[in-house]
């Protein structure tokens, strides 16, 4: 990305927590203090790379599971980030071309190259909006134009929930989404750990604190479960990203290099 141009409301002063992400994907949507950041935390967690793979080949295989399997004809991705390959409704239409799709997002410039991507495409939009207002998702009227709350809809959050401390209630934000849900809705979710090695997770959060404009907050197994509370956790149940229905030719992971748990979970 050149520093020339700069989209509307975009801060380039501030690292973001989208295209870091981006940066660790091998995207080129990020600025320098973006690269900055990110570089600072990779010397910290140099991990991250393979986990953020991980957690990406996760929703593939999740959406195509719903799409194909589960009969899931509408998906809310909460912090869907920058488009990158195997978005969600390349994904989902690819197995059934009517899947409607809504991202949500409250970065700027995600909806910049989003709202550019999807004016081609059918079924599919973009939200800005903020997960801790899930009032705001849930009623927005383009979240309504698009989604039947009286039918099955799939949710993710996928490796958003750790940037929500435990004061903002991320628990009760995601029950809350659930709630709008009609039986037979499907609740994803991703999230990093501290499990493989609390020490090295906690210096990560710490330098993530320092260089992004978040704050970052891993979680364990349990606190992690409790998101699914009121759900029956779809087989293998909660697991590391890389053991969620891995690919038969897929290589095995640690741990350390999924650095995420992940699971789905059908409302009853």
């Amino acid at each position: 990305m050149t520093a020339e141009w700069v989209p509307t409301g975009v801060d380039t002063s501030v690292p973001s927590p989208a295209r870091i992400y981006d940066y660790f994907l091998g995207g080129k949507d990020n600025y320098a203090v973006d690269r900055t950041a990110a570089e600072a935390f990779l010397r910290t967690a140099p991990q991250t790379l393979s986990a953020c793979r991980h957690n990406r080949a996760f929703l593939a295989r999740a959406v195509a599971h719903l799409a194909r399997d589960a009969g899931i004809t509408q998906f809310i991705d909460i912090g869907t980030g920058l488009p990158t390959q195997q978005n969600v409704h390349e994904v989902a239409q690819r197995h059934d071309p009517d899947a409607r799709v809504v991202y949500v997002d409250n970065d700027p410039i995600v909806a910049v190259h989003a709202r550019a991507l999807l004016t081609r495409t059918r079924g599919v939009t973009l939200v800005q909006a903020d997960l801790h207002d899930p009032e705001g998702i849930l009623l927005h009227p383009e979240v309504t134009r698009l989604i039947d709350f009286d039918r099955p809809v799939a949710v993710l959050l996928l490796a958003v929930l750790h940037f929500f401390p435990d004061a903002d209630d991320p628990h009760g934000i995601v029950a809350r989404l659930m709630s709008a849900t009609a039986p037979g809705s499907h609740l994803v979710v991703s999230h990093g750990t501290s499990d493989p090695d609390p020490a090295i997770a906690q210096e990560a959060e710490q330098v993530y604190d320092r260089h992004s404009s978040s704050s970052l907050h891993t979680r364990t197994f349990a606190e992690v479960a409790r998101f699914f509370d009121g759900t029956e956790l779809l087989e293998p149940g909660l697991v590391y990203t890389a053991d969620w229905r891995p690919s038969p030719d897929a290589p095995p992971a640690t741990p350390a290099e999924s650095g995420m748990y992940a699971a789905i979970g059908r409302k009853p």
